[in-house]
């Protein structure tokens, strides 16, 4: 039966110290890391969200969780402006809003200056509708509800879905989102990994007493 600590020489006490302190560094959070101009890490990170690698996978499984996502919302918003080509996702994102209107005296200047802004022929970010869409979309607005863009919506996501979405999933933005969140997770793993193995060896070479 084991005595304890106590009974075990100077230099086994010592051996038992160096292993607690490596194991202690495995299996401790990382504070802070510096880089070679003195900035930490989580200096860096400070006010930044940290998206995992299983959220930016779910991105590619299909446009509805991407853009329902707040962090992949963004990624999608500045993929395509850098492609100059934003505004379906604006007009989207609009018309979400509109659906979220509680006054009906807001619906009607509401949903003309949506109209003027993405739907009506030759408007500053006039979106792809056909001319069917169009018409009914500017009829319904002669009496405004929550579901008077709702077509125009659908068509409009049906497009991003065949397009900009399967240009997104291929853009180095989110290949580059993909890789890193990944390298990220793998690496934590690893830590944690040798954490638990350094914590089994110290467990084989020093039993606890009965």
């Amino acid at each position: 039966m084991c005595k304890g600590l106590a009974a075990l020489p100077a230099t086994c006490l010592r051996s038992a110290k160096d292993m607690k302190h490596r194991l202690g560094f495995f299996l401790q959070k990382p504070e802070s890391v510096c880089d070679p101009n003195g900035n930490s890490k989580k200096e860096k990170a400070a006010g930044a969200k940290k998206v995992s690698a299983v959220e930016v996978q779910k991105w590619g499984e299909s446009l509805e969780i991407l853009i329902n996502n707040e962090d992949g919302l963004t990624a999608f918003i500045t993929f395509l402006k850098s492609e100059f080509s934003e505004e379906n996702i604006e007009f989207w994102m609009a018309c979400e809003d509109y659906k979220k209107i509680n006054l009906p005296a807001k619906l009607a200047p509401t949903a003309k200056n949506i109209y003027k802004q993405y739907v009506a022929v030759q408007s500053p970010k006039e979106v792809n509708l056909d001319s069917s869409t169009r018409e009914e979309t500017s009829r319904n607005l002669l009496e405004p509800t929550t579901a008077c863009f709702d077509e125009a919506q659908r068509k409009i996501f049906l497009l991003m879905e065949k397009d900009s979405y399967r240009r997104f999933l291929k853009s180095k933005i989110y290949q580059d989102m993909l890789q890193q969140t990944t390298s990220s997770s793998s690496s934590s793993f690893g830590i944690q990994k040798r954490g638990k193995n350094k914590a089994t060896e110290f467990n084989q070479q020093f039993p606890q007493c009965a």
